[in-house]
């Protein structure tokens, strides 16, 4: 299942990216309510791409601690557990043959 997350974040993220030419961030659009749905769905689905983006790029550039690799790693792959669980029960509740 954190398979199916962490593969449903990193398309989501990237898609947001392609469209937007700006990478996906945790913030919430309040201009209409729309928006406000759209950017909380992306963000509670795209938190882990988010999440291991931002920990490697704290790494690399600002020489971060290896523990604070770990740590992100650690909840980046429990959120793409979390995120597997609710993309597989929704593929399975769409395609109830499968």
């Amino acid at each position: 299942m954190g398979c199916a997350g962490f593969v449903a974040a990193g398309v989501i993220g990237s898609f947001y990216q392609l469209v937007t030419n700006r990478p996906p961030r945790f913030q919430v659009s309040l201009e209409s309510a729309v928006g406000t749905v759209g950017s909380f769905l992306m963000c509670a689905f795209a938190g882990p791409f988010i999440i291991m983006r931002n920990a490697i790029r704290g790494r690399r550039i600002e020489n971060r601690p290896i523990g604070w690799l770990v740590a992100s790693s650690t909840i980046a792959g429990m959120w793409s557990v979390c995120s597997g669980l609710v993309m597989m029960r929704l593929v399975i509740g769409l395609a109830p043959g499968l």
